[in-house]
């Protein structure tokens, strides 16, 4: 199956074309329902099972899949009275409201089937949580397992919904997957990257040659961290940039990667006229000052992939629009990286809905003319012309001091390769995530380390 993610509207499109083509509402309750008890037979011993179903589809669903599970012989008691009493109930079975829940749901309810100590299986999404934003209505019911249709909705895989739906599981209700091609859906759920692969008389330069800006002799080791997650990712070369007395400090420490000496931006531009130099990454702890500003501004004149993270970002914050005026129109990729914080600072004076992060990242990107990703337990990564992916597999081992460099340089590897800016952003974000999910508690350093591995 494909890794779309449709919204709740698509979704409600999606039944009403298959409807269309011939599908009954009947036979897909039906299906829904079957499908939810099947999953709740896998998972569950036979238990006394509440099935709380509301007054829509959603209900209905509960209500087949009471059906089914009475007939394979468990205990089932439907209630269609939210107050009802749920003492006795070894298993809870949400069926009260979907995704396209339009009004908040009531806390009492929610802390009462939150505190039952029972499992909870939620159908479609967890009661209360708006499925296209992962934001509670209110509040939320916390589910065990979810069973959605079809295809995933952001708020499966968008925080907090994530941590409130447990496992997910996607099922087959008779849905033609032909109606995915009217409906067009630009949201993907990110996957496990196809890396650039080295012809068999490739050499370093073949490879890319990757630079990575140097911040002041006491703030080093952000851009030494990026510089070796560029190498790891598959860079033939990767230098370190910066001015004499902070390379001297790099130097005490690296062996694989080169260094550059630069006075400032005119320097910079000498380097980058280079072509072999493919891919740039400033940011890392370089400083928010002038120079900062005029090393970016004159790597987004070069024809090198440039990615901007952490400081690059913050130094325009009180200036957005030069910062966006230079991107616009460049043909070499563009990667902006920022943090919660730094994304509010850059993009401020942006319509921006709060509650929507997949929206905001894509106003960003079509405001700056650059790939934006959009960190944090659930990165969204989007495209100017609107196309965006969640990355579905980060995990809280990566909130730690430097993993970010580490994703700035794991991209600029990636870029310097060849690999276009969004698809760069996207398998990074996968990359720099599974290496976090191979690590105990790792440092940022335990991240490069973690990319040695079969994806690379």
């Amino acid at each position: 199956m494909d890794t779309l993610i449709l919204t709740p509207a698509e979704m409600y499109r999606a039944d009403a074309m298959a409807m269309a083509s011939g599908v009954t509402e009947k036979s897909l309750v039906e299906r829904a329902g079957r499908a939810v008890a099947e999953d709740v037979v896998r998972r569950f011993g036979a238990r006394p099972t509440v099935v709380l179903a509301g007054p829509g589809n959603n209900g209905a669903d509960g209500r087949v899949a009471a059906r089914y599970l009475q007939s394979w012989g468990w205990p089932v008691r439907v209630s269609d009275d939210v107050a009802d009493d749920l003492s006795g109930a070894e298993l809870i079975i949400d069926a009260l409201f979907g995704a396209g829940l339009n009004r908040d749901f009531p806390a009492d309810l929610a802390a009462r089937v939150n505190g039952a100590g029972v499992p909870v299986v939620s159908i479609d999404v967890p009661s209360g949580l708006d499925g296209l934003t992962g934001q509670p209505r209110g509040a939320a019911i916390r589910a065990d397992l979810t069973v959605t249709f079809f295809r995933k909705k952001p708020a499966h895989l968008l925080y907090p919904g994530r941590a409130l739906c447990g496992e997910v599981v996607v099922a087959d209700i008779g849905i033609p997957d032909t109606v995915l091609a009217a409906i067009a859906p630009p949201l993907w759920e990110n996957v496990q990257p196809v890396l650039p692969a080295a012809p068999a008389d490739a050499h370093k330069f073949t490879r890319g040659h990757a630079l990575v800006w140097s911040g002041p002799p006491l703030a080093t080791g952000a851009a030494r961290l990026a510089a070796m997650a560029a190498a790891r990712s598959g860079a033939g070369l990767v230098s370190l940039v910066g001015r004499d007395d902070a390379l001297a400090v790099h130097a005490a420490h690296v062996s694989s990667t080169m260094l550059k000496s630069v006075a400032g931006a005119s320097d910079l531009a000498l380097l980058l006229a280079d072509t072999r130099r493919t891919a740039m990454c400033i940011g890392p702890a370089a400083g928010v000052s002038d120079a900062t500003r005029k090393a970016v501004l004159r790597a987004l004149r070069s024809p090198a992939a440039v990615v901007l993270d952490a400081d690059a970002l913050s130094a325009f914050a009180d200036d957005p629009q030069t910062l966006f005026a230079a991107i616009s129109g460049r043909a070499p990729s563009t990667v902006l990286t920022p943090h919660e914080g730094e994304f509010r600072k850059l993009f401020s004076t942006l319509p921006l809905d709060p509650a929507n992060k997949v929206e905001r990242a894509r106003v960003a990107a079509r405001a700056s003319g650059a790939v934006v990703l959009y960190k944090g337990p659930d990165t969204v990564v989007a495209h100017p012309e609107g196309r965006a992916v969640i990355n579905g597999n980060g995990s809280a081992r990566l909130a730690v001091a430097g993993s970010g460099d580490v994703l700035a340089g794991i991209i600029t590897g990636l870029l310097a390769q060849g690999m276009n800016g969004f698809d760069a952003a996207c398998a990074g974000a996968w990359l720099h995530a599974d290496a976090g999910n191979r690590c105990a508690r790792p440092l940022a350093k335990d991240l490069i380390a973690a990319l040695d591995s079969d994806q690379l």
